[in-house]
């Protein structure tokens, strides 16, 4: 049976890879300095919609009806529940969180209704958290030999901006502003008409040194000295706006020369009145794009024997941190397994192998076979 319209399910080795992934983001998530939360995937309609009804995200949240018919949805992002689980928290609170989100929208090749968010966030945060976010960013990404082009911007200063050309709808045109990226200049003209907002499309192309008479300015250009500091580049982007309007401050969306969709984006933003800001990385595209080695040693131990000695030699090579899986049977089988989950090494072990103490190693890859103790096999995955 097939799944559910952009819902998917993920097996061998696009699955290892995911997991992979996972791990490289956590493993800078923690070097930074920031703590996992786990939180329900149901909430109330209520709260999950919050004061962001407008929104284009929460205009897709998937709604449901428990028994007590309760009025409930699917979390649609993990921002949101901060405002529960940050109160009382020591600041600055740095949480990250890794799990499905769910969306009632259009599918595409890189757009799912249910996909993975790994996000970061600090409750409690200046332009200095800022700067962190951006250069862990940079060098997760990095690792995932992902090469990553990142654009930044600021709402107080798309907000000054409309307020000296006497914009009313500023939502609206922001909204509107955040579309030159997909659209064309001349469709963007169009729809800023019926706000009398058309006039305002020319500063948006102007070049970065127009804008320095402006003073939200100056916290793009202290970001982007911070950034500079650790070697990392940050473009600034006058019309990028994020589609949330509960960004006050800082945005940022991180971009790849290998995809047209966002691989990530984030920004500043109160939490319980308290400034804070994050990213959020989703796991489904860097998943496409990052190159990493997902192939590792795993050995395939074929019994030949049921003497408890094999048990025992399994779970030695486990303790020693070596991925091993039992199978018993004819070697004909075993071998053809181990080549449909693209095992690189079979070892052998039955009575003529337990008798000399040498266990008979194949590589599946070459196909070159060796003899080796219990010892030396070990030494071979750890060196």
């Amino acid at each position: 049976m097939e799944t559910v319209k952009g819902f998917n399910d993920y097996t061998g080795e696009e699955a290892i890879k995911r997991q992979k992934v996972k791990e490289v983001l956590i493993k800078y998530f923690s070097l930074y300095g920031f703590e996992p939360a786990e939180t329900p995937v149901i909430e109330y309609e209520e709260f999950v919609k919050g004061n962001n009804s407008e929104d284009e995200a929460v205009s897709d949240i998937f709604k449901l009806n428990d028994k007590g018919k309760r009025k409930l949805a699917l979390r649609y992002e993990f921002t949101f529940q901060l405002k529960r689980i940050a109160k009382d928290k020591k600041l600055p609170y740095k949480r990250f969180q890794i799990s499905e989100v769910f969306r009632d929208e259009p599918v595409s090749s890189n757009r799912f209704r249910q996909f993975t968010q790994c996000d970061i966030d600090i409750i409690g945060s200046s332009i200095k958290e800022e700067a962190e976010i951006l250069i862990l960013t940079y060098n997760a990404l990095k690792e995932l030999n992902i090469d990553p082009i990142i654009n930044i911007n600021n709402r107080k200063l798309l907000n000054e901006i409309l307020e000296k050309e006497g914009i009313k709808n500023k939502e609206e045109v922001i909204r509107e502003i955040d579309k030159l990226d997909k659209l064309s200049k001349q469709e963007i003209k169009n729809n800023l008409k019926k706000f009398k907002a058309e006039k305002v499309l020319d500063i948006f192309n102007e070049k970065e040194t127009y804008f320095e008479k402006y003073d939200s300015y100056k916290e793009i250009k202290e970001l982007k000295k911070y950034c500079s500091n650790y070697g990392i580049k940050i473009n600034f982007q006058p019309y990028l706006a994020r589609g949330l309007s509960y960004y006050n401050g800082t945005i940022f969306e991180v971009k790849s020369s290998k995809m047209k969709e966002t691989i990530c984006a984030g920004g500043s933003y109160l939490v319980n009145n308290i400034q804070s800001t994050g990213i959020s990385f989703g796991l489904d595209r860097l998943n496409k794009l990052a190159e990493l080695k997902t192939k590792e040693n795993n050995v395939l131990i074929v019994a030949l024997s049921e003497d408890k000695k094999v048990f025992e030699i399994a779970e030695e090579l486990r303790k020693n941190n070596i991925n091993c899986s039992l199978i018993f049977g004819k070697p004909s089988k075993a071998l053809d397994y181990a080549n449909s989950k693209k095992i690189n090494y079979v070892l052998f072990i039955g009575e003529k192998e337990l008798k000399l103490k040498k266990l008979k190693l194949k590589n599946m890859d070459s196909g070159k076979e060796e003899m080796l103790t219990l010892v030396q096999l070990t030494k071979k995955f750890s060196s």
